[in-house]
C-alpha cells in the first residue's frame, strides 16, 4: 500500500529564464578577483603563464560542470547538491554537504558585504569615517558597517520579495558590467603594446616556471566558483527552459568565465609593464591610471568592480538561502526554514536567516572574513566532490531514470572529475601548497564549523527521524523521486 503524497511540499515561482541563468552563473564567477588577484597572478606565473594556469583549470572546471549538468538536467530541484546527494546516498551525506556547501555560500555572501565599503572607498575616499575597531589589521568604520547594513537589506529585500526581481537585479547588472569590460579588454588591445607582455613567464628554470603555473592554477578552482548557483535555482526556471538547457547553460557560463580571465590577462598585461605594477592593490585600476592618466577611465574600472562584487554577492546569497531552503523542506534541519512565502512563494524564512548572518559576518571585518571564504572555498571543493561521487552512483543504481543531458565521456568524466575535486581539495590543506589553509585560525574555523555541523544535525533529530522515507524523498525530489 502506497503512502499518498503530501500536499505540503513548499513551492517556489518559476521565474528564471534562460539569460537569467547565465547571468546568475557568470555574474557570480565575475567577482572581483579580475582587478584584486590580477597582480598575484601576474607576479606568480607572467601574463602566459596565468593564462595556461586557467586554460589548464578552466578544462579540469569543465568535467566538474559535465558531472553537474546531467545531474542538475537529471533532478532539477531547488538545493541542488542536497537532492543529488540524497537520491544517491541518503540524508546523512545530503546534510553533510548542504551544510558545508551553505556556508562555502554565506561566507562569500559575508565577504562582499564587507569588500563595498572597501570598494567604494576608492570612488569617495571620505567615506571612511567612524573608526570603531580593529580585527586582522584591518580598521573597522561605521560608515563601512552602514554601507554593508544598507546593501544587506537590498540584496535580502531582493530576494525576499521574488525571484524576478532577483534575476532582473542580476540581469541588469551584468549586462552594464559586460559592456564596461568589453572596452576595458578593448582598449587593452587596441592602445596597449606586446612588449608590456615581457617576461611572459616567471621564473628562471622549469621548475620554477612550472611553480608559478601551478601557484595561479591552485586558486582558479576559486574564481571560477559559481556556476554551481545555477543548480539552486533550477526548480525556479520558466516553463520555457528546458532541463537540458539548464545543464548546457552550466557548461557555457564555465567557458565564457575562462575565457573572460584570460583576455583580461593578456589585454591589461599589454598596457603597462606588468612587472612594476604587480604589488598594487586593484591591478587593473593601476595600470590604466599608469597608461592613459584618464580618472574617468579609472573610475569606469571602479564602477565594474562595484557591479562585479554586487552580481557575485547576488548570485551566492540566493544560491546559500536555497540550500539552507532544501534541507529544511526536507526535514534534514530545521524545518521553518523549509517554508515559502504564501504571496512571494520565496524561502523567506532562509532568505532573512541569510541576510542576518550575512550582516553579523560583516563586523568580523576583512582581515578575519579572507580566513572564512578561505574556508568556504574548501567547502565548496568539497561540494565537487560530493556531486562527482553522486554523479557515478546515480548511473549505477538508476541507469533508466530520464536524463535529459547525458555528460560526454561516461563514468570517465566522473572519475576524472573526481581526481580534480581531490586535486582542489589537496591544493587546499596540503602545508606546502600555496592555497593551503593556515592554522591555527582556519584549520580552526574548520573544525569549529564541522563541530558545528554535528551538534545541529544532532538537534535535529527528531523532525528527521519523524518524517517518514516517502515523504522525504517528495519534499526534496518532489515527483523526480
Amino acid at each position: 500500500m502506497s503512502i499518498p503524497t503530501p500536499a505540503r511540499r513548499a513551492e517556489l515561482k518559476k521565474e528564471i529564464g534562460k539569460v537569467g541563468f547565465f547571468c546568475l552563473a557568470f555574474g557570480a564567477m565575475i567577482g572581483v578577483g579580475w582587478v584584486t588577484a590580477m597582480g598575484p597572478w601576474l607576479k606568480s606565473a607572467g601574463p602566459l603563464g596565468a593564462s595556461i594556469a586557467f586554460a589548464i583549470g578552466g578544462t579540469l572546471m569543465l568535467f566538474i560542470g559535465f558531472c553537474y549538468a546531467e545531474v542538475t538536467a537529471m533532478l532539477p530541484v531547488s538545493g541542488g547538491e542536497v537532492a543529488y546527494a540524497y537520491k544517491a546516498f541518503g540524508p546523512g551525506h545530503s546534510f553533510l554537504v548542504g551544510w558545508f556547501l551553505s556556508f562555502g555560500y554565506l561566507s562569500v555572501s559575508a565577504f562582499e558585504a564587507i569588500s563595498v565599503g572597501k570598494i567604494l572607498s576608492y570612488l569617495f575616499p571620505n567615506i571612511d569615517q567612524w573608526p570603531l575597531y580593529s580585527i586582522g589589521g584591518d580598521t573597522i568604520y561605521g560608515s563601512h558597517l552602514l554601507l554593508a547594513l544598507f546593501f544587506v537589506s537590498v540584496i535580502t529585500y531582493i530576494n525576499y520579495v521574488g525571484v524576478q526581481n532577483s534575476m532582473r537585479f542580476q540581469i541588469y547588472l551584468t549586462l552594464i558590467f559586460l559592456a564596461i569590460v568589453v572596452c576595458v579588454i578593448a582598449v587593452g588591445f587596441i592602445k596597449g603594446q606586446v612588449s608590456n607582455l615581457q617576461p611572459l613567464l616567471v621564473g628562471n628554470s622549469p621548475a620554477a616556471v612550472a611553480s608559478g603555473i601551478l601557484g595561479v592554477f591552485a586558486t582558479v578552482p576559486f574564481w571560477l566558483v559559481g556556476f554551481d548557483t545555477i543548480p539552486q535555482g533550477a526548480e525556479e526556471a520558466k516553463e520555457s527552459v528546458s532541463y537540458r538547457t539548464i545543464g548546457i547553460l552550466i557548461l557555457v557560463s564555465i567557458l565564457a568565465a575562462v575565457i573572460f580571465y584570460m583576455l583580461l590577462i593578456v589585454s591589461t598585461s599589454m598596457i603597462a609593464s606588468w612587472p612594476t605594477l604587480t604589488g598594487s592593490e586593484l591591478y587593473t585600476a593601476s595600470a590604466f591610471e599608469q597608461a592613459f592618466s584618464s580618472p574617468i577611465m579609472v573610475n569606469g574600472i571602479l564602477v565594474a568592480i562595484l557591479i562585479g562584487l554586487l552580481t557575485s554577492w547576488n548570485g551566492f546569497f540566493l544560491a546559500g538561502s536555497r540550500v539552507l531552503f532544501a534541507m529544511g523542506r526536507g526535514r534534514i534541519i530545521a524545518p521553518p526554514l523549509g517554508v515559502s512565502h504564501p504571496k512571494h512563494f520565496t524561502p523567506y524564512h532562509a532568505v532573512l536567516f541569510s541576510g542576518l548572518i550575512t550582516f553579523c559576518s560583516a563586523l568580523l571585518g576583512r582581515g578575519a572574513m579572507i580566513a572564512f571564504v578561505n574556508v568556504g572555498s574548501l567547502c565548496i571543493a568539497a561540494a565537487f566532490l560530493g556531486v562527482s561521487f553522486s554523479f557515478l552512483k546515480l548511473r549505477k543504481d538508476f541507469p533508466d531514470q530520464h536524463r535529459p543531458y547525458r555528460a560526454p565521456g561516461g563514468k570517465v568524466t566522473g572519475y576524472i572529475s573526481i581526481g580534480g575535486s581531490l586535486l582542489i581539495l589537496l591544493a587546499i590543506t596540503l602545508p606546502f601548497s600555496p592555497a593551503a589553509l593556515r592554522w591555527p585560525l582556519e584549520w580552526g574555523i574548520l573544525l569549529a564549523l564541522s563541530g558545528l555541523g554535528f551538534l545541529f544535525w544532532l538537534l535535529s533529530r527528531k523532525s528527521r527521524d519523524s518524517t517518514p522515507k516517502e515523504e522525504r524523498d517528495y519534499l526534496i525530489l518532489e515527483k523526480f523521486k
